[in-house]
């Protein structure tokens, strides 16, 4: 036998009865009852001046939301509470019978909106992309540090592009292969969670230091065990994704950026640059995989 669903007897009680089905039947905590409510009704605010009521809006209506959010300056995890708990909030109304389709489904919510390190700005994402060509000293007196040899520039100035130009996260990018990058018609195909194959376009910057690092370095590097790897070490194996992290790291310091920083970083900066040029949320998150 199928439980039954209540259906609120009036819309106008939507909302407060949404808020006390977080509390009394998911038994979310005080204090996120309260952040959702606040972002319900902000939503419900922005909705006003378009016209529809929440129960009438389109997905559409919720993309322009959060990127006003997001023009306002709200910080990446507002946002994606934000997202959340309209999520939440139409679900909750499909399932008690108030609309016929949950217009939020299809915004899966992308890890970029879940709790992340602070996201770089353009002139930060300058800065780091253009550290491998600088020189400094030694952070710990690696063989691979920062006055190492070209080869190891090219290479690490090549992963970087590679990491912010296409978003893909460290293991990603560790995993790439020469056949998976095909510079003539500048793109990538990225192997992601679940074995999923996704091709992502490559900016030109990005392409050049590949090619330069290409024809300039890899050669050198290269070892009976390469294996076709596109990134390699001085071993020739290919490079791991905790040593990806370390390289980050390493250029985020000579580049003088303070804020924690780590290859997801770099892909949620990505995504966010991304949002603020005016993209499509849905395609992004496809492009993130």
């Amino acid at each position: 036998m199928s439980k039954e669903i209540s259906i609120p007897r009036r819309k106008e009680n939507c909302s407060q009865s949404f808020l006390e089905w977080l509390s009394v039947e998911l038994g979310l905590r005080p204090n996120t009852v309260k952040a959702y409510a606040r972002d319900l009704k902000k939503f419900s605010h922005f909705l006003e001046k378009k016209g529809p009521r929440p129960e009438a809006a389109r997905s559409d209506d919720i993309v322009d939301f959060l990127s006003q959010e997001k023009e306002k300056g709200r910080s990446v995890a507002t946002i994606g509470r934000s997202l959340v708990a309209l999520k939440m909030f139409y679900r909750f109304l499909l399932l008690e019978g108030v609309i016929s389709k949950d217009i939020a489904s299809t915004l899966d919510s992308p890890r970029m909106w879940r709790k992340l390190p602070d996201v770089l700005d353009v002139d930060e994402v300058e800065s780091l992309l253009a550290a491998p060509t600088l020189t400094g000293p030694s952070g710990r007196g690696d063989a691979e540090d920062l006055q190492a040899k070209s080869e190891f520039i090219l290479r690490d100035r090549a992963l970087l592009e590679v990491l912010y130009a296409t978003g893909a996260r460290a293991q990603e990018v560790a995993d790439l292969t020469l056949s998976a990058v095909n510079l003539d018609y500048g793109y990538l195909r990225c192997i992601g969670k679940g074995e999923k194959e996704r091709i992502v376009p490559l900016g030109e910057p990005a392409a050049e230091a590949i090619r330069e690092y290409l024809k300039e370095a890899r050669s050198k590097l290269v070892r009976p065990q390469s294996e076709g790897w596109l990134f390699l070490t001085r071993s020739g194996r290919k490079l791991s994704r905790v040593t990806i992290w370390r390289l980050v790291k390493k250029y985020a310091r000579l580049a003088g950026i303070k804020k924690p920083l780590s290859p997801h970083t770099l892909r949620h900066s990505f995504a966010t640059h991304l949002l603020s040029g005016g993209a499509n949320l849905r395609v992004v998150q496809e492009m993130l995989g």
